[in-house]
């Protein structure tokens, strides 16, 4: 790296911002090409549904980035090494490649860093689509007339929500900043994965909310304990993500390589004072001293102790649902998603952390997010209406009404 080289370095911000557009330019091609002869809303859904699932290959090859060491290929921000790509770098990552072969800054490193920036610019171009797409409908939805296209508009997403979106990816470019700008701080990289964990789940919400407008299909209502275990479980999945992150942007995986037990033990040597002292540099403590073994050990088996807590809420939480005939989709990808975590934590443990299963690890707890937000946001708590022993179709004399519960 060179010394004179700045942390921000706006020159390439343009080209950039360019080339995300270029990127976005296709999904939104296909999108309009595809719904040409559908609604408004059908095609804001479809939208919103590609955006989601860009988004979440946005995460999976920001696990990518980070697992094969390449958060530093460009060890400036937004460019590389004050260009849009590392073609116009090659001076300055030869030198860097010359001087450290197996360190940060390599050419495929710096095109690995590059790309996942690409595809995040890219992604906040379709979030602004969705953003003005969302408004334009919502005045629409205002000036139209009573009728049934007035119902499905007032069901459709609230603008507020892509625009809350929208924010919350410009804070996600900020941490994508500071985390190279900051040389991988554990705290700031884990940050940044939490936050790719939101969006998806923020997008979720609209995937979801445009579907129901689209449909005309309202909320499942769902007994209040059964919404209050989904709940639970959704607090206890967020909650085991940022452990594993705080895992992972540590690299304490290879802590322990054994299971169930560790170096040994069912208690190992753990020093948790330094595994979660949160603001310090990456492998060190706040007083310069490097971190223990035992420090990364207390990180490693909080997240082993956790995932047994989350596991057994998702068995009931799938149990509960299928016992009670509701969210049957959203139950089987749950029973799959934590079956697949556990195959890919266990992999990551005994197979000496193969890069594969990491990055599968993280895509199924990614994976995770959505389902449990696609479940929340498509049922509610049953109120006393709901609990009323209403037929779901009655058919009375010809030209009556026909009674339906909701």
């Amino acid at each position: 790296m060179t010394p004179a080289q700045p942390l921000y370095d706006f020159a390439p911000l343009a080209e950039l911002m360019l080339l995300g557009t270029a990127v976005a330019l296709g999904p939104l091609a296909w999108v309009a090409w595809r719904n040409r002869h559908g609604s408004p809303v059908r095609r804001w859904q479809a939208l919103a549904i590609l955006t989601l699932f860009l988004t979440f290959d946005l995460v999976l090859f920001g696990a990518f980035t980070r697992l094969t060491d390449s958060g530093l290929g460009c060890p400036d921000w937004p460019g590389c090494y004050g260009s849009a790509s590392p073609v116009g770098a090659r001076a300055e990552i030869s030198a860097a490649q010359e001087a450290m072969p197996t360190g940060p800054v390599t050419h495929g490193k710096a095109w690995v860093e590059m790309v996942h920036r690409y595809l995040a610019s890219g992604v906040g171009v379709l979030i602004i689509a969705l953003t003005v797409g969302a408004w334009w409908q919502h005045r629409r939805s205002r000036a139209a007339r009573a009728g049934e296209g007035q119902d499905r508009q007032r069901i459709a997403v609230s603008p507020w929500w892509p625009t809350a979106t929208l924010v919350w990816v410009c804070l996600q470019g900020a941490f994508g900043a500071w985390t190279v700008t900051m040389k991988l701080f554990p705290a700031i990289v884990t940050l940044h994965l939490i936050g790719g964990i939101v969006l998806l789940a923020l997008l979720c919400v609209q995937a979801v909310r445009q579907t129901q407008g689209s449909n005309g299909t309202p909320p499942e209502p769902l007994p209040r304990a059964l919404r209050g275990l989904l709940v639970l479980t959704a607090v206890l999945v967020g909650l085991q993500i940022v452990l594993g992150g705080w895992v992972s942007t540590n690299y304490a995986v290879l802590a322990c390589t054994t299971f169930p037990a560790c170096q040994g033990s069912w208690w190992p040597d753990m020093a948790f004072a330094e595994g979660f002292q949160v603001w310090r540099p990456l492998g060190m403590l706040q007083d310069g001293s490097h971190i223990s073994f035992a420090g990364l050990t207390a990180i490693h088996y909080v997240h082993r102790l956790a995932a047994y807590l989350v596991l057994a809420a998702l068995a009931l939480l799938v149990w509960r649902l299928r016992r009670a005939g509701a969210l049957r989709p959203q139950a089987r990808w749950l029973a799959g998603l934590a079956l697949l975590q556990f195959a890919t934590g266990l992999s990551n443990v005994v197979l000496d952390w193969p890069l594969v299963a990491a990055v599968l690890h993280t895509g199924g707890a990614a994976a995770l997010v959505v389902v449990l937000t696609w479940a929340l946001t498509a049922s509610r708590a049953a109120g006393a209406r709901d609990k009323m022993s209403i037929p779901r179709a009655v058919e009375t004399a010809p030209g009556a009404p026909r009674i339906s519960s909701t």
